[in-house]
């Protein structure tokens, strides 16, 4: 997948906007960020294709350069990173894709960013019932080389109705279930980056069917799906 790389000039226009986050210099550059834009999309698109051949995806999503302020003591008008999401398609399929370039902290990230109340639920009890695949899955060595250990905000102590002595509350007290895979700028804009995305996203499979499995059946393995 050597065709779709992401240029040095991509990171650096990044780089310059950072440092320039005001409305006056972005419209006088706006041209030359339309062009950076479309070559980053060229190579999302590129491995978003790929990964159509091992998974079920309904779109790529590239977010917008452009901040919401409203609520944000950070009034700069704008984000100094590119990025986007692949979504995968039907109710069967959970989890998702998350793709970030920054000079200095691209990452992907994947799994289960906000899960409703109602999901996390289900997936405390699953844990309370039995976490022994989960675990298993997660601490595979090849898994382990790609992705690391699971990451996400936690509560301090058990949620409600838990019990703060079982065995696996490490994992029950969690809010969210991702995992992060970072890359520094002279991997980000090596030929073989996108490969090694698509080969991350590709190994993360077996994780995003057994959380998809567990959300879409209850306790006892009946499909909630109709």
């Amino acid at each position: 997948m050597a065709e779709a790389t992401i240029k040095p000039e991509v990171l650096h226009f990044l780089s310059t906007l950072e440092k320039n986050n005001n409305r006056e210099w972005f419209d006088t550059h706006k041209v030359e960020f339309k062009k950076q834009e479309a070559l980053v999309k060229k190579v999302f698109s590129t491995i978003f294709e790929k990964l159509k051949v091992y998974d079920d995806l309904e779109r790529l999503k590239m977010f917008r350069i452009y901040r919401d302020v409203r609520f944000s003591n950070d009034k700069t008008p704008y984000k100094s990173h590119i990025a986007g999401s692949f979504i995968r398609n039907g109710a069967k399929l959970r989890g998702g894709y998350y793709m970030h370039l920054k000079p200095g902290n691209s990452f992907i990230a994947v799994g289960f960013w906000d899960p409703n109340k109602e999901d996390l639920f289900r997936i405390r009890k699953e844990l309370e019932l039995d976490a022994e695949e989960f675990r298993n899955l997660i601490s595979e060595p090849n898994f382990q080389k790609i992705w690391g250990n699971l990451e996400g905000e936690e509560l301090k102590t058990a949620p409600k109705g838990f019990d703060k002595e079982h065995k696996d509350i490490d994992l029950i007290r969690k809010k969210q279930f991702i995992f992060t895979r970072k890359f520094s700028d002279q991997e980000v804009i090596s030929a073989d980056f996108a490969d090694k995305i698509l080969n991350s996203f590709v190994a993360i499979r077996p994780y995003f069917d057994l959380m998809s499995d567990i959300l879409t059946t209850d306790l006892n393995g009946e499909s909630l799906l109709h």
